[in-house]
């Protein structure tokens, strides 16, 4: 049996001592989850208080999955040089004092330097999350552990919605940040009795220059990405996107080269099930975060619904992906990711379809349905995905592999904000709600290149 002190690289972790280690990062992992949710109904709200644009209140769920993006590739190397104890207080303080500041913010500016600070946590929460939780479950209790964490994770997705509507509608849209508090509070509090102490470091050094090529690569073509919303700034666009597309080059060419370990172990890609699983990650991101700016606005500004009768619209989506997840939990350990991951994008993209011919009076209860269906589509292909990331990787290659495939997913989160902002600054609500339909549609194509055999 593990002590308090055994590292959680161990694999014979027992299921006593799993569950408390469970509940402590999935408290703190709800409220970083809880944001991602609970902000996306504040977003007309925050338009009109602050006086800012859409396509400039966007940086407020963009700014934060930069900040996350940015600080992912650290989680790898600070684990091993720290600990896993130490970077999950961290981030932990980190998302606490962000929290407080956006409460707090007097500005579209201010509120978006300060989700930049809260990202930085809550990008750091999540990875130390999964790679806590593979390396304590190991690889016989990996899809089940996965599969109640999918659940778990999902009731914070579901309340956001509704509790954000709650807040902004009672108090403002300051608490949709303070309710963060409490549960940060408590899960440091659990951390002290329950979290192991990592005994093994790893010494390698860090890999500065890689960490300044990666962010600066991505920033540069994300903010190319929304300069393509008038025409004036395309040329800017241009540039920008070909400095961004050169950084990338360099840090993909300087970490294939380098002797030493870099930011992210790119030789990872070589392996099958982890580069589809990867690349299947980022398609998720693209598709899930993009809508999740997008139907919000949808609801308040076409339908006419206050904060609160948003997020009860929106809440079938999250309800379908949690169910789903605890559902398909037993079976991604006996099936190989595709089929699952195929018939799970097919209802994705068919709870999708609705919305392309949805007008303000179309039925509330049909496109609830829809977004039932479109939910649970995501709960049973994401799961596969997660697994398959880790399945044929050794042990000491979950830190990485973890760093790896959050990152890439994360970059497509901020890559499908960004894109529906600049989709519906172009083009309206049509437009935008026919391209949330054809980037499902691409998923469930991409879904094919996951592993057919276990």
């Amino acid at each position: 049996m593990n002590t308090p002190n055994a590292s959680p690289a161990t694999s014979a972790t027992t299921a006593r001592a799993l569950l408390p280690l469970t509940a402590t990062v999935l408290v703190g992992a709800m409220a970083a989850l809880l944001d991602t949710t609970i902000v996306a109904v504040a977003l007309d709200e925050l338009a009109r208080d602050l006086a800012a644009p859409v396509t400039m209140i966007q940086w407020v769920t963009t700014s934060y999955v930069l900040a996350m993006t940015a600080v992912i590739p650290l989680v790898g190397w600070s684990v091993g040089r720290f600990g896993a104890r130490a970077v999950w207080l961290t981030a932990l303080g980190l998302f606490l004092l962000g929290s407080i500041l956006c409460g707090a913010a007097w500005s579209a500016g201010s509120l978006i330097a300060f989700r930049a600070l809260q990202g930085l946590g809550g990008g750091m929460i999540l990875p130390v999350t999964q790679l806590v939780l593979a390396r304590a479950a190991g690889p016989e209790r990996l899809g089940r552990v996965m599969g109640t964490v999918g659940f778990v994770g999902q009731i914070a997705p579901i309340s956001g919605p509704v509790l954000g509507g709650v807040l902004i509608d009672g108090w403002g849209w300051r608490w949709i940040f303070l309710v963060n508090v409490p549960l940060v509070l408590v899960s440091m509090a659990m951390t002290w009795r329950w979290f192991p102490r990592d005994e093994e470091r790893d010494e390698r050094r860090l890999d500065l220059v890689g960490l300044l090529l990666l962010p600066a690569g991505v920033v540069a073509l994300l903010h190319a990405l929304t300069g393509l919303e008038t025409r004036a700034g395309i040329g800017a666009a241009t540039l920008t996107a070909v400095a961004g597309a050169g950084l990338l080059a360099a840090f993909i060419t300087r970490s294939l080269r380098r002797a030493e370990a870099s930011l992210l172990d790119l030789r990872l890609f070589a392996d099958r099930a982890f580069r589809s699983g990867t690349v299947m990650m980022f398609v998720l991101g693209v598709t899930s975060w993009g809508p999740m700016f997008l139907l919000p606005l949808y609801y308040q500004r076409l339908h006419g619904l206050s904060a609160l009768d948003a997020g009860l619209a929106l809440a079938p989506q999250t309800l379908g992906i949690a169910l789903a997840s605890l559902l398909v939990g037993r079976y991604a350990d006996r099936l190989p990711p595709r089929p699952l991951a195929l018939a799970g994008m097919a209802a994705a993209t068919l709870g999708t379809l609705p919305f392309v011919f949805a007008t303000p009076d179309t039925d509330a209860l049909l496109l609830s349905v829809a977004l039932l269906l479109r939910g649970a589509g995501f709960g049973v292909a994401s799961l596969p995905v997660s697994v398959a990331v880790y399945r044929t990787l050794r042990p000491a290659a979950i830190p990485h592999a973890t760093s790896a495939s959050t990152i890439v997913q994360r970059i497509g989160a901020a890559t499908g904000t960004a894109l529906m902002a600049v989709i519906l600054q172009a083009g309206g609500f049509a437009l935008a709600l026919t391209w949330m339909f054809l980037l499902t549609a691409t998923g469930l194509v991409m879904a094919a290149s996951l592993p057919g055999r276990k």
